[in-house]
Formats: C-alpha cells, sequence, structure tokens
C-alpha cells in the first residue's frame, strides 16, 4: 500500500466511524455533503490536473499508485474526498458538543 493511502486512512478511519454515533446524526444532511465533496473534488481536482498538466508540481511515483484518473494519483482523488469530509464532520461535530445542533 502505498504511503499517501495509508495516510489519507489514518486520517479518515476515526471521523468515518464516528460518524455512525446516532445522537450526532451526521448522515441526515448526505446529500448537502455529497455536493460539497464533489465541488471541492470538481474544483481543486481541475486545479490538480492543470497543474500537473503545465509541470508545476508532480506526484513521486514511489508514494503513490500507479493507477491514474485524468492524470491524478487515485490518492490524489481521494485526497479531495477524505479530507474535506474529515473537516466537515470535525465542524458538525464540534457543533454537537457545543449543543448548538441537535
Amino acid at each position: 500500500m502505498s504511503s499517501y493511502a495509508w495516510v489519507l486512512i489514518l486520517a479518515g478511519i476515526v471521523p468515518f466511524a464516528v460518524s455512525f454515533y446516532p445522537p450526532l446524526n451526521f448522515w441526515r444532511h448526505w446529500r448537502a455533503l455529497v455536493h460539497a465533496l464533489v465541488l471541492i473534488l470538481g474544483i481543486f481536482g481541475a486545479w490538480d490536473v492543470f497543474a500537473t498538466f503545465r509541470r508545476h508540481w508532480f506526484f513521486n511515483p514511489e508514494g503513490v499508485w500507479p493507477a491514474r484518473i485524468m492524470n491524478l494519483p487515485i490518492e490524489e482523488v481521494l485526497f479531495f474526498v477524505v479530507i474535506p469530509f474529515c473537516c466537515i464532520f470535525t465542524w458538525e461535530a464540534l457543533q454537537y458538543l457545543a449543543g448548538r445542533r441537535r
């Protein structure tokens, strides 16, 4: 497994598992979550495709899988799903803990 994939797994495993905690009710607005993730993936994914096309940066082949989507490693595409998910989940969990959301 690539090191990039391990980072994504380690970053996302706890927020994903805790997101099913019933009182938190995180998945209540799953459509809004999907829309947010698609928007982030679209904007920043396009930015990455352009930047790698222009050779502004690259991905070390030793740290990623060889499979690509639009010349981006699969891990980079998943980054734009996993990390925003973690951020949105953290925001919602903090709102729940602060008693602002029921």
